[in-house]
């Protein structure tokens, strides 16, 4: 009978890690490209209302936001302390909604027109004339899906 000797002086391989940082910078461009920063720098104040019913938008590349509300105090030199409409970077005016959603509508596929969603984020002091007259112009520029922006309630 032979006996069975153990090899005793040859550790395990080490573990190859060469190709660690073409793994690591492979994973970092791809979330840099495809993490979508914030488009739009908030100019307004927006505190959205509380609700206890809400839905999450599935699409979110199909949605157009349109902020209102009181500019910053930074801002309020400019634009001064009565509500505002922000659409993108730029405080407008009710007359450039037609001209936002058609922005939006020739960035889109034209299949997926119909499911452009307009998100309003309307601060919680506002009055309801800025925001019936922003929801006339949707009619008009023929955008009738709207969405209103709220918070969850904390109970």
């Amino acid at each position: 009978m032979s006996r069975f000797r153990k090899k005793r002086g040859k550790a395990s391989p080490a573990i190859q890690t060469a190709s660690l940082p073409d793994i690591i910078f492979m994973l970092l461009f791809f979330f840099m490209v495809v993490t979508v920063l914030r488009d739009a720098d908030i100019i307004v104040q927006v505190t959205t209302p509380e609700a206890t019913e809400l839905t999450s938008l599935e699409r979110k590349s199909l949605v157009n936001y349109i902020y209102i509300g009181v500019p910053y105090e930074r801002y309020q030199h400019i634009y001064g302390s009565s509500p505002r409409i922000q659409m993108g970077d730029a405080i407008r005016g009710l007359n450039d909604i037609a001209l936002f959603i058609g922005e939006h509508r020739l960035r889109v596929p034209e299949n997926q027109i119909p499911a452009i969603t307009t998100s309003l984020r309307v601060d919680g002091d506002v009055t309801m004339g800025i925001v019936s007259d922003v929801k006339i112009e949707l009619r008009k520029a023929e955008q009738y899906k709207v969405n209103y922006s709220a918070r969850p309630r904390i109970e």
